[in-house]
């Protein structure tokens, strides 16, 4: 029961240790408060999935025994907060490998006139489209990833700031591909601890539970590439304000 977050520090150290190795610094070693700050805030952050999972029940979990509403939120708070951690130090990893986004720095550029009009309309209709999920969960329950990421993205191009998706506009792709890679290699450790272990999470999507890859329903690692990229906007505007 108490195995995922042990199992999820040794992860953090590990791959920030390798990026050490491969060049001289890491966010551990280099950028250490801003990896600290990285916990609470992944805490908040998950549970704000936690509560829109509950209008789609899309994932429930097992073996937690009965505990108490303050234990359970203070094991699974332990639990939430090793999320972005991993996410991020597996991203700067992965920038120390250029073969993975050879080409992507000066390729397809996609500019709008009217930046600002799209933002808003995007903003409008994301969250349009969050709060019809609780109405119509079996169909429209992949908006509770990409969704938010609209809503996220979008508040932050209005409000000035930068996101994974800013460099697009030179033709800049390497941070797409890098934070999406990046949840999808958590997103496979994710998985592989989970399906054997005695507390676990279970998968309950419609449509879509002809083949696994562990517990996880092969379209739904789909999932993982718009949850990278919120992993990069959300971590990147703490960075901007260490």
């Amino acid at each position: 029961r108490w195995t995922f977050t042990p199992l999820w520090i040794s992860y953090i150290i590990i791959i920030n240790s390798l990026c050490y190795m491969r060049t001289g610094k890491s966010l551990l070693t280099h950028n250490t408060l801003y990896l600290i700050k990285l916990f609470p805030l992944s805490a908040v952050f998950w549970w704000i999935f936690e509560y829109l999972n509950r209008f789609t029940t899309n994932w429930y979990y097992t073996g937690t025994g009965e505990l108490s509403a303050a234990r359970y939120i203070a094991e699974a708070s332990l639990a939430f907060s090793t999320v972005l951690p991993a996410v991020m130090s597996t991203a700067a990893f992965l920038q120390s490998f250029p073969v993975l986004y050879a080409g992507m720095d000066s390729y397809i550029k996609i500019n709008v006139v009217h930046r600002k009009l799209l933002w808003f309309t995007v903003f409008l209709l994301s969250g349009a489209g969050l709060a019809f999920t609780g109405v119509f969960p079996e169909i429209l329950f992949p908006l509770l990833w990409i969704s938010p990421l609209l809503i996220i993205v979008s508040f932050s191009a209005l409000s000035g700031n930068d996101t994974v998706f800013s460099g697009i506009v030179r033709g800049d792709w390497r941070p797409v591909i890098v934070y999406a890679i990046a949840a999808l290699m958590c997103g496979f450790f994710w998985e592989m601890w989970n399906i054997n272990s005695m507390a676990k999470w279970i998968y309950s999507i419609p449509y879509v539970h002809g083949f696994k890859i562990f517990e996880m329903p092969l379209p739904g690692f789909a999932g993982y590439l718009p949850f990278g990229f919120e992993c990069a906007v959300v971590g990147g505007f703490i960075r901007a304000k260490s």
